[in-house]
């Protein structure tokens, strides 16, 4: 994949993850709102905050705002959309495009799901079902 490949720019990194995860609570932040949230604590520089702003802005993650002094940006990827790209990668390279395998390896972790979470868990199996049925 060359680095300029328009589907590997919409997988955000870890760190972009994490920036994302800042403007999906709260719809929008500038640079400072941002720092303030992730990086203060650990010591990390403004211009890390902004850097990687700048990255996503251009790889069309965020939108920015340039009408106030500090610029507003906000995500322009779903939280859902980014979480069904990241699941499909991890699908097809590590569990050969099988989601089943996916699944059974997350259920038999060392934390179990909640009686609420299986819950969801048979709702979408029994809908998946009744999906394929159909077809």
């Amino acid at each position: 994949m060359s680095p300029r490949d328009p589907s590997r720019e919409l997988r955000p990194t870890e760190a972009e993850l994490a920036i994302l995860g800042v403007l999906w609570q709260r719809g929008e932040a500038t640079v400072r709102e941002v720092y303030d949230a992730l990086y203060r604590d650990e010591g990390a520089g403004y211009t890390t905050a902004l850097k990687l702003l700048q990255v996503m802005h251009a790889k069309g993650l965020v939108a920015r705002n340039e009408g106030q002094r500090a610029h507003v940006y906000r995500p322009l990827i779903s939280k859902k959309a980014a979480q069904r790209t990241l699941m499909g990668d991890l699908v097809r390279r590590v569990f050969d495009g099988r989601p089943g395998e996916l699944v059974l390896s997350a259920l038999g972790g060392s934390r179990s799901p909640s009686a609420a979470e299986l819950r969801q868990i048979r709702d979408l199996l029994d809908d998946l079902e009744r999906r394929n049925v159909r077809t």
